[in-house]
């Protein structure tokens, strides 16, 4: 830049207009001259000296905290705290992060664990109605004491029943099972199955009324649950730990409930939410089209009913397209212009 500033003034341009044509202060082109002058023009550090920087113990002292617990807190952030906490440094968080980038030094993030794969429903689980049910438990906004333990017939979409408690146990579960059970007509071939297990408290795979998908819930996983439903000859699938997504069926219809019908969070009586949830549940059942069964309602899926009504839409959507095809071939050129 200097070169270039002195060959313009030699060739007769003023040195403050080479200056703004360089786009370059003169108060500071002045400075390089001067230090060029005493032969130091070597690029200085960002910064100068500030009459505020840390001293040569402040910064080993943030080097000592990092050494001492780098592998608990993992963050400078964290690091800066720590200096305090412990009564030996009080900096900032990006004077840490300053010294610790001068020095070359990283900190070391935990391994995360690998993307686990969600399990497989087993083979023997057809995807048809009594195949997979699902349940879960969830609550109601005003009623923070009750617990509503819900069953759902994963491929029909189906709401089959609900158990409203004040207690959320696998005696919920096993209530609600027995009633589901009772409700679908189930419980001869419980009791068929029954005959056949030698061993109630052990579940078969290879004789299995149905699968019961759920969550990792205490209520779910516990020995009584496990027993109750070895019994019943229904075979247990868990998700995986802190993954919703496995379960995202059951999850569904509780955010649809909540808030297709958001009357239920202003309830308080358990008694009003119990005759509330029968009616919702014919509702929801009878009348509202579900997307994930091609919209029709999951009693006419359940009942076989799906189908047929489908069919009848893709067949009135090519009729309808004749028609109008018809229609307008019938239409003289001008109106169809118009």
């Amino acid at each position: 830049m200097l070169e270039l500033i002195d060959a313009a003034v030699a060739g007769g341009w003023d040195h403050r207009r080479a200056c703004a044509y360089l786009e370059l202060g003169e108060g500071r082109a002045w400075r390089w001259r001067e230090r060029r002058a005493a032969g130091t023009l070597d690029d200085r550090a960002p910064g100068g000296h500030p009459v505020h920087a840390i001293t040569p113990a402040e910064e080993q002292a943030i080097l000592e905290v990092f050494e001492a617990h780098q592998d608990s807190d993992r963050s400078h952030r964290k690091l800066a705290h720590r200096g305090s906490y412990e009564g030996v440094v009080w900096v900032s968080e990006s004077t840490v992060r300053r010294v610790l980038a001068a020095h070359r030094l990283r900190l070391r993030l935990p391994r995360r664990t690998g993307r686990s794969e969600r399990r497989p429903f087993p083979e023997w689980a057809s995807y048809e109605r009594h195949s997979i049910w699902i349940y879960d438990t969830t609550r109601f906004a005003r009623c923070k004491s009750t617990h509503v333990v819900m069953i759902m017939d994963l491929v029909t979409r189906k709401w089959i029943t609900e158990l409203v408690s004040a207690e959320e146990t696998g005696l919920q579960v096993q209530l609600a099972f027995t009633h589901a059970l009772e409700l679908e007509g189930l419980l001869e071939r419980v009791d068929a199955h029954q005959a056949q297990l030698a061993d109630p408290t052990v579940d078969d795979p290879d004789r299995p009324v149905l699968l019961a998908v759920s969550d990792n819930g205490p209520q779910m996983t516990s020995g009584s649950t496990r027993e109750f439903l070895a019994m019943c000859a229904i075979a247990q699938h868990f998700g995986r730990p802190g993954t919703p997504t496995d379960q995202a069926w059951i999850e569904s219809l509780f955010s649809h409930i909540k808030a297709d019908w958001p009357h239920l969070d202003a309830i308080r009586d358990p008694a009003i939410l119990r005759a509330e949830l029968a009616t919702v549940r014919h509702e929801y059942n009878t009348r509202r089209l579900h997307a994930g069964i091609g919209y029709v309602t999951p009693d006419d899926e359940h009942e076989g009913r799906g189908p047929t009504i489908r069919a009848a839409r893709r067949a009135g959507l090519r009729r309808a397209r004749r028609l109008r095809l018809a229609y307008h071939r019938g239409q003289p050129q001008t109106e169809a212009r118009a």
